[in-house]
């Protein structure tokens, strides 16, 4: 487990807010995969900021990544591994938690994001990049 609580800033909260809205995705957890995916799959590091853990947005690492904890473990594992970076625990909980910010506001940023449909259809076309 790569933290044991998550706990998004308003900042994100919001974004995530208006996501739900435009893709009929209930859950938080859900879209914070979504986020977390997009993000890994960019070819740079994210920007090292501080995220304040300031909203009432909160979920344990097992709600976020669900029965396929495993997967999102070795996801991060591994980006670092690629990126030359160490793979302690402090390591992989700062960048689990830069992509996933990185992840939502690339989301919410993209003006293509309209409906759950063109949510499907960005992930295709990264996965056409790769």
């Amino acid at each position: 487990m790569i933290v044991k609580q998550i706990k998004l800033s308003n900042q994100s909260k919001d974004k995530l807010s208006r996501l739900k809205g435009k893709t009929g995705i209930k859950n938080w957890n859900v879209l914070c995969r979504w986020a977390l995916c997009f993000s890994l799959s960019e070819e740079t590091i994210p920007t090292d900021l501080d995220f304040p853990a300031d909203s009432n947005v909160e979920m344990s690492w097992h709600t976020f990544a669900g029965e396929n904890h495993e997967i999102y473990n070795a996801l991060i594992l591994a980006w670092c591994i690629k990126d030359g970076l160490p793979t302690d625990e402090e390591t992989l909980a700062k960048y689990f938690k830069l992509h996933l910010n990185r992840g939502i506001a690339y989301l919410s940023g993209t003006n293509v994001i309209k409906s759950i449909d063109d949510l499907v259809n960005l992930a295709l076309k990264k996965s056409q990049e790769v």
